[in-house]
């Protein structure tokens, strides 16, 4: 083509900076989706830890509306990214098609005639440049998509480590029994100012305290002396612990530990556990010593438990141990720590969530018992266990304000034996007041229970047997995907929208075959008047594409095209073109239009399944198998399965066009390609079963390196105190491994595939090239068609290769969209709607009511709640007791219909709840949990998310739980409470939980002792804020510390799931042969 050629590398130089604008544009927005997905799914994260809290509180409607708005951030990149793609998509799609009329139209204007061989020699040319030329921008894409990846991972591995050389001191103490020593320190929870701005990139937030830092003067410990941290809720006895652990930030001063390559003994405040069995947890990688074990087991409290759970210590529990309680985790953990068998321990309040006889054997068996010989550090606020410790420690502000004896130390404490005396004594005149002195007093003295099933310590043992005695690997489906998945991402594109674009993408390729065919048809009517005489020898083509288009019979060169006839054939030529280019951006446009509309629709299903599924689905499935779905297969479902299902369209009406053109210019051909075609589909057959199994392998061993990496980053404070890390990071090699062997081998499989058909291709671009030859030798068919046959047949190889790897690709995405299916549509949902619907003011008494109430967790197992039958009046308060198991926390549960009976009915102001909607009867009830969980956002997000109160009464019921002082430090209602509200200690989230409680209206208030890890002169002042605040409405505790519900209405006591007492505390006392009366005695000794 000479000169003319140079119009078409034009057109390619041309696009050059157009492809690396639209790349640059590409990356920023990628790098932005990038970011809103990481919120999106650390979002999703938190609400998943949290779902019960969501549930108790009616917040899945605003959660999905927080969600949504961060997807919808992360969709405007995604469409950004589309459309951009699909303006590549067209330039690059169009360009073969616009180099040939460009080139051809030159070569005519320019005065030279077409002729068969140099027309069809360059759109087979040309038609090469198809393939590379199409993958082009996706290439660009893709290459994007890793440096932003890349970029993201090297700024995480910039971050500083941690160094405990520079952290601790290597200088030994002049002492030689002082084990712990610190000097002049000050501790911060905030990260150096370099790198701050990355925190986010980590992984894990460092908790930031309300800016609180921690100072210490001078703390010296000595080898085995056991040190009491006391001090008012937020004062910074955590933050203490984690300073020694080098948790913190040391800004200056000294801090030396006796032993440091040893680690620590650490039972965290709030207790990890892992997904493993009780024995693993306890072991946490040790060897197993039967008889240390066994007085681990009994020092700790939790030989009782084993023999009630149906696989004793082999009981699998939940991720974080959510089928266990709050004090069976805090035993746990404590067991843990105590068997790694560590010089130095540091115990966080692990007393505050058991009763008191479970605490007092803690207190004699393990901490002065098992540990006695240990250096232990105990911050509790459980000051009556204090009194044989060696040296207490008073805490105020982060700082450390005396040190001293337990005597001189606990008369400096605001509340102290003496006031809890007085405290008793005027509960036993409370017994004599009348009615109405009793309801203004009990209304809010109950302590902080709540319905917060997964952390009570009374919480169900069948509970765990329900979920627990084997844990469960993911399901693998095998087989074909179902015809159903293919069907949901169709209805999730629309059915109308998906026709038009299939129609465009027919139209489209009709177009561009047409344009070829006219060429063609143009080539043919030249041929009548040339002279058909020209010898094959004549010609001495340099390659085997050009020698194949010379043996079409060539016009003579002094033949020339009369002037009507060229103008006649390129306007035509030239209004195909363009009728192609338009087909070719709409059915571009209209494809990523579908994309961003399926992933809309996939996400919000998905979405609002999960967040409307029962409680036990989350009980028995890890966070992390979950976050798969939203975060790998989602991305799935986003980009790749567009990807490969653009390819495969584009491939399947390309190849259906060339089958049509090649069987219309070569007949013969169809005798050849029958047994090709059947060898074709046995192979891919093979390849797409083969390789479908290997994707649900690759995204089953995808889900445990989420859920440990999850799991790990819980519980990182535990991992590096006991100098665990390296146990963890060969855990997460071999999981990652198990992973890299499926990716592998799906890699080889594809190899496989492509090595065969390469070699199909072979056979039938031979078999055209032969039956062309013997098609000229017999001077028989349209040298046209002939010519554009055989320019066809030369991509044959792309078609065929990209057809079927696309497809085996697409294939095995769809299996990520069927595991989203999964969870849209077969995860159990908890009912929606109600059979009635009560009263606006409903319930305006607030009686409770169990009719013979029988409640199993699954069939088969024993009765959680075994005929319960009892009446609340309204007003009344009531406080429940009994020993671990005995089905107190099963009644919040069915209270709250978390769990459905399986007889009986409940009934609140004589309405059945079963007829009720959940979010109707939820929303009535007011719940205050022992285990407090705050969501990331404000203080005024957390309180009332929904806006509904004004920042006045906000300050008011902040000020009534004594934290308006600290929120006010922290920057007001706007202030962040970072991740799962760690810039609160856990007290002070506490005290959040019941200001929410606080700013209800509900009638009915279930409390689980929420004040518990708080001190005990601020419990007096919120327990007197609860009775002025609930006088009149019904009050419902679940309790732990005895004391803290003697001045209740009645008691009433479980065991078993049974009811076994209810009456007055007064009368029960009285009574020596009351169950109540033997859990106070065991609680006294």
């Amino acid at each position: 083509m000479g000169v003319s050629s140079l119009g078409g590398l034009g057109l390619i130089l041309l696009l050059a900076p157009i492809s690396k604008y639209a790349a640059g544009r590409v990356m920023q927005s990628r790098m932005k989706m990038m970011e809103h997905k990481d919120s999106r799914i650390k979002l999703m994260t938190e609400i998943l830890r949290g779902i019960r809290v969501i549930k108790f509180y009616t917040w899945e409607k605003y959660f999905m509306a927080k969600v949504n708005h961060v997807r919808n951030k992360e969709l405007h990149m995604l469409k950004i990214c589309c459309y951009v793609d699909a303006a590549c998509d067209y330039l690059w799609d169009a360009l073969p098609v616009l180099i040939s009329i460009l080139t051809f139209m030159t070569y005519v204007l320019l005065g030279h005639q077409l002729t068969a061989s140099k027309v069809f020699t360059a759109l087979a040319l040309v038609g090469m440049l198809v393939y590379p030329l199409n993958v082009f921008p996706w290439m660009v894409n893709q290459i994007v998509q890793a440096k932003v990846s890349l970029d993201r991972i090297q700024r995480f591995l910039e971050l500083s480590d941690q160094d405990f050389d520079s952290y601790y001191s290597s200088d030994t103490s002049s002492d030689p029994d002082m084990v712990l020593e610190l000097h002049q320190s000050t501790f911060s929870w905030s990260p150096p100012c370099s790198v701050s701005a990355s925190s986010s990139e980590s992984g894990e937030e460092p908790e930031q305290k309300g800016g609180l830092e921690t100072c210490i003067h001078h703390l010296a410990v000595k080898k085995g002396a056991l040190v009491g941290v006391v001090g008012k809720v937020g004062c910074g006895k955590s933050s203490l612990l984690a300073a020694i652990t080098g948790e913190l930030n040391r800004k200056d001063g000294y801090i030396h530990v006796f032993g440091l390559e040893q680690g620590f003994g650490l039972a965290a405040q709030e207790p990890w556990i892992q997904f493993s069995t009780i024995r693993q947890n306890i072991l946490f990688g040790k060897g197993y010593n039967a008889k240390f074990y066994q007085e681990v087991v009994e020092a700790c409290a939790l030989d009782d438990d084993l023999k009630i759970f149906p696989g004793g210590d082999q009981t699998v529990v939940g991720e974080n141990g959510v089928t266990l309680s709050g004090g069976q985790k805090a035993r746990v953990a404590l067991a843990r720590a105590v068997y790694q068998n560590k010089e130095i321990y540091l115990l966080d309040d692990p007393l505050a969530a058991v009763d008191t006889d479970v605490a007092s054997h803690i207190m004699e068996k393990c901490i002065l018992g098992i540990l006695r010989h240990k250096t232990r550090i105990l911050c509790t606020h459980r000051l009556e266990v204090l009194d044989k410790a060696d040296i207490l420690v008073l805490m105020e502000d982060g700082k450390i304000v005396q040190t001293g004896t337990p005597s001189a130390i606990l008369s400096q404490v605001e509340v102290t034996r003496k006031l809890q005396d007085e405290k008793a004594e005027r509960k036993e005149e409370e017994l004599h007041r009348t009615d109405e002195e009793w309801e203004a007093k009990e209304c809010g003295h109950e302590p902080l229970g709540g319905s917060y099933p997964s952390k009570l310590d009374e919480k169900e043992t069948e509970e765990d047997c329900h979920y627990s005695y084997h844990g469960e690997d993911e399901a693998k489906k095998e087989g074909t995907v179902s015809i159903h998945v293919y069907r949901s991402y169709w209805n999730a594109v629309g059915t109308g929208l998906a026709c038009v674009t299939l129609v465009a993408f027919f139209l489209m390729q009709a177009s561009e075959n047409v344009s070829s065919w006219w060429m063609a048809y143009w080539i043919s009517n030249l041929q009548k008047t040339s002279n058909r005489n020209a010898s094959v020898s004549d010609f001495s083509p340099p390659s085997l594409p050009q020698s194949l288009m010379s043996m079409v019979t060539m016009a003579p060169a002094g033949q020339r095209n009369s002037s009507s006839d060229v103008n006649f054939y390129l306007t035509v030529y030239g209004g195909i073109v363009v009728a192609n280019s338009i087909l070719t951006i709409t059915r571009a446009f209209l494809f990523a239009y579908g994309v961003i509309r399926a992933s809309t629709v996939i996400h919000r299903r998905l979405l609002n399944r999960v967040l409307m599924a029962t409680v036990m689905f989350f009980d028995t499935t890890p966070v992390g198998r979950i976050i798969n779905r939203f975060s790998s297969d989602l991305e799935c479902a986003d980009e790749n399965l567009p990807f490969r299902l653009n390819m495969i369209l584009i491939f399947s009406f390309a190849l259906l066009g060339m089958v049509v053109i090649i069987s219309y210019g070569l007949p013969w051909i169809v005798l050849v390609m029958v047994p090709l075609t059947a060898l074709y589909l046995y192979i891919q057959w093979y390849y797409r079963h083969t390789s479908r199994e290997l994707k649900r392998l690759n995204s089953i061993t995808l889900s445990p390196i989420y859920t440990h990496f999850s799991e790990t980053l819980t519980g990182l404070n535990t991992i590096r105190a006991t100098r665990a890390t390296d146990r963890f990071e060969q855990e997460n090699e071999v999981r990652l491994e198990k992973n890299q062997r499926c990716l592998f081998i799906s890699n080889t499989a594809m190899q496989w595939l492509d090595i065969r058909l390469q070699m199909i291709g072979v056979v039938v671009v031979t078999a055209i090239a032969v039956i062309a030859i013997i098609q000229h030798q017999r001077e028989s068919g349209d040298p046209g068609l002939v010519g554009l046959a055989l320019s066809y047949a030369l991509s044959i190889t792309f078609l065929l290769s990209g057809l079927i790897s696309n497809f085996t690709q697409m294939e095995t995405m769809m299996v990520s969209l069927e595991r989203a299916e999964e969870y849209s549509t077969e995860i159990p949902k908890e009912p929606e709607g109600g059979v009635i619907q009560a009263a606006s003011d409903w319930p305006r008494e607030g009686n409770v009511e169990f009719r013979n109430v029988v409640l199993a967790y699954r069939h088969g197992l024993p009765n959680a709640l075994d005929v319960v039958d009892f009446t609340v009046a309204s007003g009344e308060k009531v406080g429940i007791v009994g020993r671990t198991g005995s089905g107190k926390s099963t009644m919040f549960l069915a209270l709250f219909r978390m769990i459905e009976l399986n007889k009986g009915e409940i009934l609140i102001d004589n309405v059945n709840i079963r007829l009720l909607a959940l979010e109707e009867l939820r929303s009535k009830l007011a719940v205050i949990p022992q285990d407090p969980f705050l969501f990331s956002g404000t203080i005024r997000e957390n309180l009332d998310p929904w806006g509904q109160y004004m920042d006045a009464e906000l300050h008011q019921v902040l000020e009534q739980v004594h934290l308006k002082e600290v929120i006010t430090r922290m920057g007001g209602l706007g202030s962040e409470v970072g991740e799962s509200g760690k810039s609160l200690s856990v007290g002070q989230r506490q005290l959040v939980c019941l200001a929410r409680a606080l700013l209800t209206q509900a009638k009915i208030l279930c409390i689980d002792e929420a004040t518990a890890s708080v001190d005990q002169r601020t419990d007096q002042l919120l327990q007197q804020t609860i009775r002025e605040r609930f006088a009149d409405k019904t009050v419902l505790t679940i309790a732990h510390r005895l004391n803290t519900i003697m001045d209740s209405d009645r008691v009433l006591v479980m065991n078993a799931g049974k009811v076994m007492e209810l009456d007055s505390p007064k009368v029960l006392c009285n009574n020596p042969e009351s169950f109540f009366y033997q859990l106070i005695q065991s609680g006294e000794q």
